[in-house]
């Protein structure tokens, strides 16, 4: 008698069955750009402690076409990685009763947006105003 080999189920594509695994996956494709992001953050710490011709020179390696275009892509997978974690907050926190009604998961996720918005306007201006 022959030995049977068990089945393995193929794993190839799994994500990409399934809607919710698709938006799953952008967001944590997402979450490795936000880290890269946070490396050429600390290259701007490291440049600046050798002093300021090492951090002049790596504010102007920041002013090329080049990283211009990069930090564009990147703001919009900032904004799509920032707009899905709001999204999944309504399913990750307990429930939100006002005025007896439980509130409605757009509108959580519409006022984490709105204080998103509101926190990062006013650390601009704050960042604006302490530049001048």
């Amino acid at each position: 008698m022959a030995a049977r080999r068990p089945y393995v189920r193929s794993m190839d594509g799994w994500w990409t069955r399934v809607p919710f695994f698709k938006i799953y996956m952008a967001r944590e494709v997402t979450a490795f750009f936000v880290a890269v992001y946070g490396l050429l953050l600390l290259a701007g710490l490291v440049r600046l402690s050798q002093g300021p011709a090492a951090f002049a020179q790596w504010l102007e390696q920041l002013r090329s076409g080049w990283s211009i275009a990069l930090h564009v892509v990147l703001l919009l997978v900032f904004a799509y990685h920032t707009y899905s974690w709001f999204e999944i907050m309504p399913k990750t926190m307990p429930p939100v009763v006002v005025g007896g009604k439980k509130l409605a998961p757009q509108t959580i996720t519409s006022l984490g947006i709105a204080a998103a918005v509101a926190a990062s306007a006013f650390v601009l201006l704050v960042a604006w105003g302490l530049a001048r």
